[in-house]
């Protein structure tokens, strides 16, 4: 199995944020997406610091949380690794997940709609046939 490369085209961060936790942001986002499989090897500090034309120090400190946070593993001399641990990918997905919403809410209420308003706007961009994930496939129409 070959190593996944995580980098798009993103080599810009956000200033307002640190890093490090956009990095780890990314992964789990990668993970969560099924983009990056339980027990995939992770690019290597280096190679990853690299791609992102980060410091080394900076990735380390991502993968460090990570794996703190136990999204990732590392076994000494081989590489750091995705866990295998679907409920906890599940639960961070979850977590991913809510705040996704709350953010799309705050900036829509930010806006001055209403509640029911931003029922109408997502119902309106699902039913137009916006089911459709990052992967290609097909949503849930439930």
């Amino acid at each position: 199995m070959g190593v996944i490369h995580i980098v798009t085209a993103r080599s810009v961060f956000d200033e307002s944020t640190p890093i490090y936790i956009q990095i780890m942001d990314m992964v789990k986002q990668r993970i969560c997406a099924g983009q990056l499989s339980m027990g995939e090897k992770l690019p290597s500090v280096r190679d990853m610091a690299i791609e992102l034309r980060v410091n080394p120090n900076t990735v380390q400190r991502a993968y460090q949380e990570l794996e703190r946070e136990e999204m990732v593993f590392t076994q000494r001399g081989m590489g750091t690794f995705v866990s295998k641990d679907k409920d906890k990918i599940d639960a961070v997905r979850e977590k991913l997940a809510s705040r996704l919403a709350q953010q799309f809410v705050d900036g829509m209420f930010s806006l001055g709609f209403a509640k029911e308003q931003i029922k109408h706007y997502v119902e309106t961009y699902l039913e137009n046939g916006h089911t459709t994930g990052p992967d290609g496939k097909k949503g849930d129409n439930t």
